[in-house]
């Protein structure tokens, strides 16, 4: 594959994987106590305080992957987040659409850990001057 074409994919890639994240943090930026009133529900402790750090996981980690900055280290910790959200979030199997979302969240971990593999790419900050 020609190297436009390989960096084109790459950016799209993290655009991609970058999108859900980005999106879905914003919408908790703006909807913090529902948010947190969710965690509680499904027994996550201190969740007024966590939803912060989901936000800031969600946000912050979607726009250094968007920018592809410390891209193979934020990939990684970012396939993390989406696994323990899995096992967290959508773990009832007999419910399907939970079972869906946790194969979607183990699907987008495996997009991240591509990007662990392979990095950004050129057409990005870890990719400048190479």
């Amino acid at each position: 594959m020609n190297t436009t074409l390989t960096n084109l994919f790459a950016l799209a890639s993290r655009l991609g994987l970058a999108f859900l994240f980005v999106v879905a943090g914003w919408g908790k930026l703006n909807g913090i106590e529902g948010t947190a009133g969710y965690m509680s529900s499904v027994g996550i402790p201190l969740a007024g305080i966590l939803v912060y750090l989901v936000i800031l996981t969600e946000l912050g980690g979607g726009i250094l992957i968007v920018l592809g900055y410390q891209t193979r280290i934020v990939a990684f910790l970012m396939a993390g987040f989406t696994i323990i959200s899995a096992l967290i979030f959508h773990f009832n199997f007999a419910d399907q659409g939970q079972a869906i979302n946790f194969m979607k969240n183990i699907a987008i971990a495996g997009g991240f850990f591509s990007l662990v593999a392979n990095g950004a790419g050129a057409w990005s900050l870890d990719g400048r001057g190479k």
